[in-house]
């Protein structure tokens, strides 16, 4: 996610920075920067094949949801978009949103409970913009996808933000020419700056749960990943090797699955960690009247604050 209140790495102080994706590292511009000018960018429909490698190059997680709308935002400046952009249309990508389906229609059903889930509510599963993007983006890209999102008839719309910060363990090599093993951080963790910008209605947090976490990659597993392993559904040789470039053994033929899962986690070093619950917001997607129709069952909560409300570990 992006444009969110930040712990900035140069300050070490939380501050409003647009956090950006490159490769699966993140960088930082201030909305101060500006240099947005909306007449040079367009946000339309992406195929799912171009959303899904573009989102896993640069996502910290390497990860793509349950897809089912997919968004570009594309520029025409060749100053701004670099030689190596992935083109579509004639257009330099430099950014994607992902309308996706969560494991469970309670997420939206809780929320929405008049509209049909996975029909008419959706939730943002991924917004990642990149480092050529200028800062101040991500609010006009955010409201283009709900503008294309209304037309495909999704009428209410739910995003999280994760206020748990990621670490993962790096190797270099220091002056003097030894192995160095230091902790970089991931993703700082926030509460959804780009969300409040976009008017969004906070509603709490989601439910407490316990996620299974590899310190030294900075990583959360999914857990429809590892219920796909387990099953063996769709999807599930996609999991495993996911595990096995973390340092898990290929799978022998005919080995469980339940099996190999339970000794996988423990050769990459996952860990259970509480986590306290993801921020949630809600936006009714639509003309006015269409919103009025529209209801947010959960109480409003007041915005949280990243000084605050981040969790530490």
């Amino acid at each position: 996610m992006t444009n969110t209140l930040l712990a900035h790495p140069a300050a070490g102080a939380v501050s409003e920075h647009c956090q950006r994706w490159t490769d699966g590292k993140h960088s930082f511009k201030h909305p101060s920067e500006g240099g947005f000018d909306q007449h040079r960018f367009a946000a339309a429909p992406l195929h799912e094949t171009i959303a899904r490698a573009y989102t896993v190059q640069h996502h910290y997680s390497g990860s793509f949801p349950a897809a089912k709308l997919c968004y570009g935002l594309t520029t025409d400046d060749p100053a701004i978009a670099g030689p190596s952009a992935v083109e579509v249309g004639g257009r330099a990508l430099v950014g994607v949103a992902v309308l996706s389906i969560p494991m469970s229609a309670a997420v939206l059903e809780n929320v929405f409970p008049t509209l049909e889930p996975m029909q008419q509510s959706i939730e943002l599963g991924r917004f990642v913009l990149a480092d050529a993007a200028p800062a101040n983006a991500e609010s006009w890209f955010l409201a283009r996808v709900f503008e294309h999102a209304r037309e495909a008839g999704i009428r209410g719309v739910v995003a999280f933000a994760d206020p748990m910060p990621r670490h993962r363990t790096v190797i270099r090599t220091d002056e003097r020419g030894g192995i160095v093993e230091e902790a970089e951080r991931v993703l700082p963790g926030h509460v959804g700056l780009i969300y409040q910008a976009s008017n969004g209605y906070a509603c709490g947090r989601s439910t407490p749960r316990t996620l299974r976490y590899v310190p030294r990659a900075g990583l959360v597993l999914s857990e429809r990943t590892l219920s796909k392993i387990r099953t063996g559904d769709r999807g599930a040789d996609g999991g495993e090797k996911k595990l096995i470039s973390l340092g898990a053994r290929a799978r022998r033929a005919g080995e469980n699955p339940k099996t190999w899962l339970a000794e996988a986690l423990d050769q990459i070093g996952a860990t259970r960690l509480r986590h306290p619950g993801n921020f949630r917001y809600a936006w009714a997607v639509g003309g006015p009247a269409e919103r009025r129709r529209t209801t947010i069952a959960m109480e409003r909560t007041p915005y949280p604050k990243a000084a605050t409300d981040l969790v530490k570990i």
